[in-house]
């Protein structure tokens, strides 16, 4: 399996960006497909973006079309998730994932980071 461990979360104001990396260790990381999920307190944890091993193939959530770019740097074992036009509902615990196979539910993902924290107010 692979460990990963998010990064980048914080608070912003709506309407501004952050970036959130996710970095991996522990094999080969540019055999996984990456996945960014998010959890809001009270609410289940759903998928926001996929990316494919490669990066040549990337899925997003409705919600975030258009907003937020998934990206991956195999050199650095690293994912990103870039996240422009931010609102209040984006507020959530935003995690990072590792499977073999492009996927959109949680299930589907056999390895998975800690968390990292992002919230959206003024």
């Amino acid at each position: 399996q692979v460990q990963l461990v998010e990064s980048g979360g914080g608070l912003v104001q709506p309407g501004g960006s952050l970036r959130l990396s996710c970095a991996a260790s522990g094999s080969t990381f540019s055999s996984y497909v990456m996945g960014w999920f998010r959890q809001a307190p009270g609410k289940e944890r759903e998928f926001v973006a996929s990316i494919s091993c490669s990066g040549g193939s990337t899925y997003y959530a409705d919600f975030v079309k258009g907003r937020f770019t998934i990206s991956r740097d195999n050199a650095k074992n690293t994912v990103y998730l870039q996240m422009n036009s931010l609102k209040p509902e984006d507020t959530a615990v935003y995690y990072c994932a590792a499977t073999r196979t492009m996927a959109t539910t949680s299930e589907e993902y056999d390895s998975w980071g800690q968390g990292s924290q992002v919230t959206v107010s003024s």
